[in-house]
C-alpha cells in the first residue's frame, strides 16, 4: 500500500513515515501542499494523509480540488485545529476521517485500516487470494476452488484483520485490539494463527519475525 504523508513539521514527518514503514507501506512525504497535490496526479496512492496547516496549497484547498476533479483516494486529515467549523470544513472538502493531534501512532494505524476497509472493501464482495483460494466480503465466507472452508470464529476474525490491514505487518497488539480489546497472551494469539494458516491450501500469511503477521497479495 502506497500512502501520500503531507506535514510540514520535520519530526512528527519522519516518526510517521519511520512507523508506516516498519508496517510495510510505502510512503511518500511532503511538506508543501502544491507539492502534495502535484504527487497525487503523477503516482498512485492507496491513501492520503494531510495535515491542513501547511506551505503553499492547505489540505482542505488540496483535498477539494482532488475531489473536484474525481479523485476518490481515501483522506485522512491530521491536524491540532479542534474547532467545529474545522471538522465540518474537513468532511466537506472530502475526507474520510480525522485525527487530532497530538495522536498515537497506533490509533493513526487503527484509522487506516478501518479507512481501508470502509472504502476498498464495500466495492468488492469476491477477494482473490491466490491459487483458487477466495473471500467474499458480503458473506464473510472463505472457499477455495469453489468449496467452503470452516472457520471458528476467532480464525474467521484473524482473517479479517489481515485482510483489512492490506499488505502491511500486523502486530500482535493490533489483533489484541481489534479482536479482543483486551490483553491477551501473545502465545495463545499465535496458536489461533496457526491454527488458521493449517485450514489454508495456499500459504498466504506470512510471519515477519519479531514484528507480526502479513497477508502478501
Amino acid at each position: 500500500m502506497k500512502i501520500l504523508l503531507l506535514e510540514d513539521e520535520y519530526s512528527l514527518r519522519i516518526s510517521i513515515k519511520e512507523f508506516l514503514e516498519e508496517l510495510d507501506f510505502e510512503v511518500d512525504c511532503f511538506s508543501n501542499g502544491d507539492d502534495a497535490y502535484d504527487a497525487v496526479y503523477s503516482v498512485h496512492y492507496d491513501v492520503l494523509l494531510l495535515d491542513v496547516n501547511v506551505p503553499g496549497m492547505n489540505g482542505f484547498e488540496l483535498l477539494k480540488s482532488i475531489r473536484d476533479d474525481g479523485v476518490k483516494i481515501p483522506a485522512i486529515f491530521m491536524t491540532s485545529l479542534t474547532q467545529m467549523r474545522d471538522f465540518e470544513e474537513g468532511y466537506k472538502a472530502g475526507c474520510c476521517d480525522y485525527i487530532r493531534k497530538p495522536f498515537d501512532l497506533m490509533e493513526l494505524q487503527l484509522r487506516i485500516a478501518q479507512v481501508c476497509k470502509s472504502f476498498y472493501f464495500k466495492n468488492s464482495e469476491l477477494l482473490e487470494l491466490g491459487e483458487g483460494l477466495v473471500y467474499d466480503t458480503a458473506k464473510s465466507q472463505l472457499s477455495y476452488k469453489g468449496e467452503e472452508i470452516v472457520l471458528s470464529k476467532t480464525e474467521h476474525d484473524i482473517l479479517e484483520v489481515l485482510l483489512r490491514y492490506k499488505e502491511q505487518t500486523v502486530s500482535i497488539t493490533i489483533f489484541q485490539d481489534e479482536i479482543w480489546g483486551e490483553y491477551v497472551d501473545p502465545a495463545n494469539i499465535r496458536v489461533q494463527i496457526n491454527n488458521l494458516r493449517k485450514k489454508l491450501p495456499v500459504d498466504i500469511i506470512k510471519n515477519r519475525r519479531g514484528v507480526g503477521y502479513i497477508i502478501e497479495r
